[in-house]
């Protein structure tokens, strides 16, 4: 059951005429709280307004979210804010200004899975093909259906996530995480240029990699390449880091840059 804060009241539920409802005309951020605070805050925040930017919305104050997650009260918690372009006529034009919706609802804690962790996970290809939209590439917008119909693609339990890649055989991200491979001690993690979801998790690891001294760096990741890389890892905000274990006929175990990483990030959310 989720708590929820809309334009800072509780409730569960938009208005009917709300553009994020109707046209996925918003975006969001999913994050860990963890002692009642929220992890990853800084980037967190930069990509929520990033995101807003790239949708001509005005982000919501960043003292204003803190507030809000306060006010739900949640110690260890699953957050989920959205920013919609709110209530409007119908048809796909909208006035000006705009006056968004705002969100934060938060979530019953969901438990690291430590195995996942330790010994990683199998994955597969998915069969969609992810389209390009450079004005929406990297953003994090309510419209997931891509998402939604590639995840659709399996039921089998012991494949914990799926690949998407795009239309020239590049490897962009994966349903619900992002991902790095490693080559000689490399990170390389996907260009989203074209499109994709550019997740606080990736940004974080990209700055802390380099902090560590290890060389990372975005680029083009053929599916061809990605099967030829000493190690590969999905990342996102709740998951932490879970390795690849596994991807068709292609095996993994978890590599010495994958586990300096997994290290890091708990250090960082220790604070």
């Amino acid at each position: 059951m989720a708590f929820t804060l809309v334009d800072g009241r509780p409730s569960d539920g938009v208005s009917t005429s709300d553009r994020g409802l109707l046209y996925g005309d918003g975006v969001f951020r999913t994050l860990r709280i963890r002692a009642g605070r929220p992890l990853n805050w800084a980037i967190q925040y930069r990509l929520l307004c990033d995101d807003c930017a790239a949708l001509a919305l005005p982000p919501p104050a960043e003292a204003v979210l803190l507030g809000e997650i306060r006010q739900l009260g949640a110690a260890d918690a699953i957050a989920r804010i959205a920013v919609t372009r709110g209530g409007g006529q119908r048809g796909y034009g909208y006035a000006d200004p705009v006056v968004p919706t705002r969100l934060v609802a938060v979530y019953p804690d969901v438990p690291v899975d430590t195995e996942a962790q330790r010994e990683g996970v199998r994955v597969r290809r998915c069969a969609l093909t992810l389209s390009e939209q450079r004005r929406l590439a990297g953003v994090k917008s309510l419209n997931r259906l891509e998402n939604v119909l590639a995840r659709a693609e399996w039921r089998d339990p012991g494949i914990r996530e799926g690949l998407l890649l795009d239309g020239a055989d590049r490897v962009i991200e994966a349903t619900a995480s992002n991902l790095f491979a490693v080559f000689g001690g490399r990170l390389v993690t996907p260009d989203l240029s074209r499109c994709g979801v550019r997740g606080a998790q990736r940004e974080r690891i990209l700055s802390l990699a380099a902090v560590a001294g290890v060389q990372g760096v975005v680029a083009d990741l053929p599916f061809s390449k990605l099967m030829g890389a000493d190690e590969a890892f999905l990342c996102n905000s709740v998951i932490g880091i879970w390795p690849v274990a596994a991807c068709e006929t292609r095996q993994w175990r978890r590599g010495p840059v994958t586990h300096a990483l997994q290290r890091l990030i708990e250090q960082h959310d220790a604070g």
